[in-house]
Formats: C-alpha cells, structure tokens, sequence
C-alpha cells in the first residue's frame, strides 16, 4: 500500500459517489466508504488473529481479525482480498467466501479516529504460513474458534469493535460460516 492509494466513498444509499486519498479519510469526522475484511482459517481448522502495527492510524496496537483493507476505485473487492492478504501476512488465498455482503458499521477509537465503513466480510483458507509485514502486524496467533468466541464475549474491549460485532454475524459463538469452515477440516 502506498499514500497514494485511494478509497471509494459511499453515499447513505451505498452508492459511490467519488474516491478520496486513503492517507486522508481516516479522522474525527471519516465519511462513509467501502472497505472489506477477511477471517482466514488454517488447515486445522484455526482462525488467524492478528495485533495492529502500533504504527497504524485508527486502532493501533489492538487485536482484530486477520487483514482488512480497502479496495481501489474500479478494483473489484475479491481482488483487494487477495492484494492485501499478500501485502499483509504474505498470504496465498484458496476457498475465499462472501460470508456477510453487506457488514456496515461506526467506531470511534480511544484517540478520536473513525472508522465509517461499508465493509463485506469474507472467510478464506491459508495455503501457506503467514510472513506478516511489520508495518501492518505486530503480532499474530492461530485460535480455536470457539476460544477466540469465549474471549471475545469476555473481553470485547480488548479487541476491534468490528471484529466484535463480525463475530456475532458470523456466529463465532458456535454455528455458521467461520465454524462450519472449521468443522469441515
């Protein structure tokens, strides 16, 4: 990812209505635009979490799903995937699914940046282990569903409120997507 990149801005209709520098839409006041995440499994049937870089903007230094990111104007969103999973965590994808098309949420971190995304939710496999890139990771760990489920309705402060709330869509908790994904290994 370079400064330079841009995002798609959305209106309240989920309609695009320009594009905007990366570097510059994250504030105190971001306007709504499309993004994406990804849960990756391993083939034991294992999520990939991941810390943020401290040096990231909004969030840093927090636990959170595998990668998420931003596709490119005209750059379809499963092509972003894969771009960010490779630029992230060096990862080659297989079985990405759409698991939650029309994810949506507003955060606000403890220093003022918003999050204000439309941001469809994928799960995918690992075909190889991940190398993460240190400007984007600091730490990472493969976790038991139902573990990552038990610490995320124990402590959901201690992890990015997205993460949060696509677990309770992705029924982390016990059933759908993510775990069926699991017990399937």
């Amino acid at each position: 990812m370079t400064e330079v990149d841009h995002v798609v801005l959305l209106d309240a209709e989920r309609r695009q209505i320009g594009t905007a520098l990366k570097s510059s839409v994250h504030g105190t006041d971001t306007a709504l635009h499309l993004a994406f995440s990804c849960h990756v499994l391993n083939e034991k049937g294992q999520l990939l979490v991941t810390r943020r870089a401290l040096g990231k903007k909004a969030w840093p230094g927090v636990w959170t799903n595998s990668f998420c990111g931003h596709p490119r104007p005209a750059e379809p969103v499963l092509s972003g995937v894969h771009r960010h999973a490779e630029n992230e965590l060096g990862l080659e994808l297989t079985d990405v699914q759409l698991a939650l098309p029309l994810f949506q949420y507003r955060a606000t971190d403890a220093n003022g940046i918003v999050e204000n995304e439309l941001c469809p939710v994928y799960t995918a496999r690992a075909t190889n282990e991940p190398t993460p890139n240190p400007n984007e990771v600091l730490e990472m760990r493969w976790v038991a569903p139902e573990d990552l489920a038990s610490s995320l309705a124990s402590t959901p402060w201690a992890f990015s409120p997205w993460l949060v709330l696509q677990a309770q869509q992705l029924h982390l908790f016990g059933n759908g997507p993510a775990s069926d994904l699991a017990r399937a290994s």
